[in-house]
């Protein structure tokens, strides 16, 4: 998130996650109601988010809730194909023109739950969504990225830490993915500011060697 979220009236789904009619309003007020595209928060914190990326590039890439496209462009040059979605038409727009020079990336919109992409991924970004979900559809989610996630691919969550009006907490989206047990990751790398937190997982199956501390961030 931009130093502050936008204040629009929440509407809830039946199972108390935000609903997708709550987007629609927020870009029909405002085509980028986060300031993602002009804030110096912002960039320093994709500059951040593709830093604690381990592996130059990634083979099939999974970005969840990519808003207008601003971070979908950068995470791109690390990308030999990237399906980037979202649940608001009006921001896919953007981002597609916006990403119009890059093949290598397939915009959709989906929901993140009910509409969860088909096949695996060596990479899965959740940055600035997750708390948009009630804790059981968090978990549905969690266990679809579990499932979604190659052997040896990279989770990495990323998320504003501030007072917000959504349904859970960063510390709550981190926390559930960082002791799911239905997971084979582990947490590998970890980071937090003043304003955001981020965490990077890891499948380690097919790993030679684990280490029992994870990385810290600096």
């Amino acid at each position: 998130m931009a130093d502050q979220t936008p204040h629009i009236e929440p509407t809830w789904s039946a199972t108390g996650s935000l609903r997708p009619d709550y987007f629609d309003s927020l870009y029909a007020a405002n085509g980028d109601p986060w300031a993602f595209a002009s804030s110096a928060y912002e960039a320093a914190k994709y500059a951040a988010t593709l830093a604690a990326l381990p592996q130059a590039r990634y083979a099939n890439a999974l970005e969840l809730g990519c808003s207008i496209g601003v971070l979908t462009q950068q995470l791109a040059s690390r990308c030999t194909r990237l399906l980037a979605t979202d649940i608001a038409e009006t921001a896919l727009a953007d981002a597609r023109s916006r990403c119009a020079d890059l093949p290598q990336i397939t915009f959709e919109r989906r929901d993140l739950v009910a509409d969860f992409p088909p096949g695996r991924f060596d990479l899965i970004l959740l940055s600035e969504v997750g708390y948009y979900l009630s804790q059981a559809d968090l978990n549905a989610l969690c266990a679809q990225i579990a499932s979604a996630l190659t052997p040896g691919g990279d989770v990495l969550l990323v998320h504003y830490t501030g007072v917000t009006n959504y349904p859970l907490s960063a510390d709550a989206v981190h926390e559930t993915f960082l002791t799911w047990e239905g997971a084979d990751w582990i947490s590998v790398a970890a980071q937090r500011t003043e304003r955001y937190r981020l965490d990077l997982l890891t499948n380690v199956v097919g790993w030679k060697a684990i280490t029992d501390t994870p990385a810290r961030i600096r």
